[in-house]
C-alpha cells in the first residue's frame, strides 16, 4: 500500500524562499540599451550607452573582440575604482551607469562590444554591441584632387617647355638662313 505525505508548511516555506531567491538572483541584473548596432566614421566618436542596475555595487567590464582576437578594455566599480588598460586609457570614458565613450575611432575599432555586468554576489550578466567602422571618403577625394592638381601643373609646365623650345628653334632655324644668305643685298631679279 502507498502512503502519500504531504508536505509540512516548513518545507514548502523553504522551497518558496529558494525559488524566489533564485528568481530574485535571475532578474537582479538588469542592463538595458537603446542602441545595439552603431556605424561610425573614422576619426569619429562613438557612446556605448547603457544603463545598468542591479543589487549592490556592480563590477563593469568591457571587452573587444574581433574575429580571434579578445581584448579587456576596462573594468571598474562606480565611485570605487576604475581600471582603463593602456591601450585604451588615452581614448576611452567609462561611466557610473555602465556606458563607455571612444574617441578617435580607426578601422581595427570595428567589431563586438561586450559589456558584463557583475553583482556582489557573483551572479553576472553580458550585454553585447556591434560596431561598424567607415573610411572617411573625403580624404581619399582630397588626395585624389590634390594629384590631379599636381598632374596638371606637371602638364601645363610641359606645354609651356615645349612652346618656348619651339621658340627657341624656329629662331635658330632664322638666324641660320640669314647667315647663310649672301650679304649682298642688290639681287637682280632675272627676267622670265
Amino acid at each position: 500500500m502507498w502512503h502519500f505525505r504531504l508536505w509540512h508548511v516548513q518545507d514548502v516555506a523553504v522551497f518558496l524562499s529558494i525559488t524566489l531567491y533564485i528568481c530574485d538572483l535571475a532578474g537582479a541584473i538588469s542592463i538595458h540599451s537603446p542602441q545595439r548596432s552603431l556605424t561610425r566614421s573614422v576619426q569619429e566618436d562613438v557612446f556605448f550607452s547603457v544603463d545598468v542596475s542591479c543589487n549592490g555595487i556592480p563590477t563593469i567590464q568591457w571587452t573587444f573582440m574581433s574575429g580571434v582576437v579578445s581584448r579587456t578594455i576596462g573594468t571598474w566599480q562606480p565611485g570605487v575604482y576604475t581600471n582603463i588598460t593602456v591601450d585604451y586609457s588615452s581614448r576611452v570614458q567609462s561611466y557610473n551607469n555602465g556606458s563607455i565613450g571612444l574617441s578617435d575611432l580607426r578601422l581595427q575599432d570595428a567589431g563586438f562590444y561586450v559589456v558584463t555586468v557583475t553583482e556582489t554576489a557573483g551572479s553576472s550578466k553580458d550585454s553585447g554591441f556591434v560596431l561598424k567602422v567607415n573610411e572617411v571618403l573625403y580624404e581619399d577625394l582630397q588626395y585624389l584632387s590634390v594629384s590631379a592638381l599636381a598632374l596638371a601643373c606637371l602638364a601645363l609646365l610641359l606645354m609651356l617647355a615645349v612652346w618656348l623650345l619651339d621658340k627657341a628653334y624656329r629662331k635658330i632655324v632664322a638666324w641660320r638662313r640669314r647667315k647663310q644668305m649672301p650679304e649682298n643685298d642688290a639681287t637682280e631679279l632675272q627676267p622670265l
